[in-house]
């Protein structure tokens, strides 16, 4: 028998581009993912907060202005989460510029 070198896809994991870099300062910056649900159903994520703020009252924020849903999700490697139901990638980074907790050439967004 011929042996083949054949590498089967694994799941897709929306944070590996974060954890590949090791580039000073990525630290840094804010990622806002998309993750696809179930057919059009989506999730946006926010990543890389500075721990000084309080991101339950951030998520308040952004569920009031946005008219969604979110929660605050701990992860063990990469720290506190916020996701938000739909596809609201320009509008928290237009959220954190005009609220002063990112300026716009940290905020890296991310997806599709």
């Amino acid at each position: 028998m011929v042996e083949l070198d054949i590498q089967i896809p694994s799941a897709f994991d929306p944070f590996a581009e974060a954890q590949d870099t090791d580039a000073p300062g990525t630290k840094e910056y804010v990622h806002i993912r998309i993750q696809q649900r179930n057919g059009k159903k989506s999730l946006t994520t926010v990543q890389g907060l500075k721990k000084d703020y309080s991101y339950e009252r951030i998520l308040k924020d952004l569920k009031k202005d946005f008219c969604c849903n979110g929660n605050v999700v701990q992860d063990k490697e990469l720290g506190k989460i916020i996701q938000l139901q739909g596809d609201q990638r320009k509008k928290v980074s237009q959220f954190l510029v005009q609220t002063g907790i990112a300026n716009k050439d940290q905020i890296k967004i991310h997806g599709f």
